[in-house]
């Protein structure tokens, strides 16, 4: 399957009244797995046009606000008064929520500014110009609400909504403990001093290349929305040990959370943020007060042995653990690095329930009627019911470990999983993706952070 082009609408400038509307030019029909190529038929400005009946714009963010992304922004493209609508609606925050998750990707001959969204709806894809720098340059390491979490290549974090095109940089790696920068003798960074210090273990210390700290640093990110306060929080896995480090869209530093190693995902509910570790431990962190407060959900489980572990809110209430068996790949070529990990596959998924009386994990077989969304993106469970779109009862994977970064020609660990008989198929055929940056799922969100440091 080819790539669709798509102009990022989203971000038109001002738009021309036109006859046509929104011009599709080579479209297929969604089931035949065929990419269209969608542009904007411009009128010139001294152009007249016969005047037409227009839709009271309340009507129309009433059924603008029913789109999935996709066609509320083509919507948004085809004259004056609808492109008005769209604008108020984006603004108001007043679209539809509930948007069905697509693969977000790269494709070499796409380049290095494009950023490609497979749809699962519409089995299309769209491309989207994304600001500098380029995104095939940058690491991938999170994703959630709609915005993607990236890491240039001086190893600095930044936010990037693809839709709206927004980007705005977080606080410097620098302002982690364990990060010191190294100027040179005209006052410019041009390396880090990297300290595996923690607890009473003895410390070690490393010199990287501004783009190399990235590599060993960096595990997993998570957007969350604090309600309480109508402020964004950006939560990072990172190393030494897999710690937690957290900062508000805003802040000018990094703040670590209280010591702890081994975290593997994240998730955040009623102002408290969840974290598991790779031993099944659930801690729970108040993050609303001057001081950061931390409660043990659940202790080290000595007999729980997992390769990877997501957390994951359930529509009904329940907190689950879903762990995934991963299984070694022996790589294609023989003259592999043996220093070098090997790539990991999920082979199984096993799904846990944690018990809220006895926080102990009670296994399940199945989820009928609901759908997971795992890999580096803040892990989902969504109904299948209101995602027609999706198969009950089943997984969408991409990779989720923390050699994500390396051997990366490989083939990646993307698929749809059966949770009922754990085997898997191919999302698509042929592979439409670059291996590298590693793709993610991202649920296309028009909602624009800035609004947030406005206030």
């Amino acid at each position: 399957m080819a790539p669709t082009e798509i102009s990022s609408l989203a971000r038109s400038p001002s738009l021309t009244r036109c006859a046509g509307g929104a011009r599709r030019v080579g479209s297929s029909s969604p089931s035949s797995g065929r990419s269209a190529s969608f542009n904007i038929h411009r009128l010139p400005a001294e152009a007249t046009l016969a005047a037409s009946p227009e839709l009271p714009e309340d009507i129309l963010m009433s059924v603008f606000g029913i789109l999935e992304i996709p066609d509320l922004v083509r919507a948004g493209s085809v004259c004056t008064s609808w492109h008005s609508g769209y604008i108020t609606l984006r603004n108001l925050q007043k679209h539809k929520q509930s948007q069905t998750p697509c693969l977000l990707y790269t494709s070499e001959s796409a380049g290095d500014n494009v950023a490609c969204l497979y749809s699962l709806v519409e089995k299309r894809v769209y491309r989207l110009t994304l600001p500098e720098p380029p995104i095939r340059s940058r690491f991938l390491i999170g994703s959630s609400l709609g915005f993607l979490v990236t890491v240039d290549d001086i190893s600095e974090v930044h936010l990037v909504n693809p839709i709206t095109g927004e980007q705005i940089a977080l606080p410097s790696v620098t302002t982690m403990p364990h990060v010191k920068p190294i100027c040179d003798d005209s006052g410019a960074v041009h390396k880090y001093e990297y300290s595996k210090n923690y607890a009473k273990r003895a410390s070690s210390t490393w010199l990287y290349a501004l783009c190399e700290l990235r590599e060993s640093f960096y595990f997993k990110a998570f957007v969350f929305y604090d309600a309480s306060t109508g402020s964004f929080i950006v939560v990072l896995i990172h190393e030494p040990f897999s710690q937690l480090s957290f900062a508000r869209v805003g802040d000018d530093k990094w703040t670590r959370l209280p010591p702890h190693c081994g975290y593997q995902d994240c998730t955040y509910k009623d102002g408290l943020l969840y974290a598991v570790t790779i031993r099944g431990e659930i801690h729970a962190f108040d993050l609303s007060g001057c001081t950061v407060t931390m409660e043990i959900i659940r202790g080290l489980d000595v007999y729980l042995d997992l390769d990877a572990v997501s957390i994951v809110q359930a529509p009904w209430g329940d907190l689950l653990l879903v762990s995934r068996s991963l299984e070694f790949e022996d790589p294609d070529d023989e003259n592999a690095d043996p220093e070098i990990p090997l790539p990991k596959y999920t082979g199984e998924i096993k799904l846990r329930k944690v018990d809220v009386g006895t926080m102990r994990l009670v296994e399940i077989d199945c989820l009928p009627d609901h759908v997971l969304f795992l890999g580096h993106n803040h892990a989902l469970c969504l109904s299948a019911k209101e995602y027609p779109a999706l198969k009950g009862n089943h997984a969408y994977l991409t990779d989720d470990d923390e050699y994500i970064s390396h051997r990366r020609s490989c083939r990646r660990d993307i698929g749809v999983l059966d949770l009922g008989s754990n085997s898997k198929e191919d999302l698509v055929s042929p592979q439409l993706w670059s291996n590298w940056p590693a793709p993610v799922w991202i649920t296309p969100n028009l909602t624009m952070m800035k609004l947030t440091l406005d206030k």
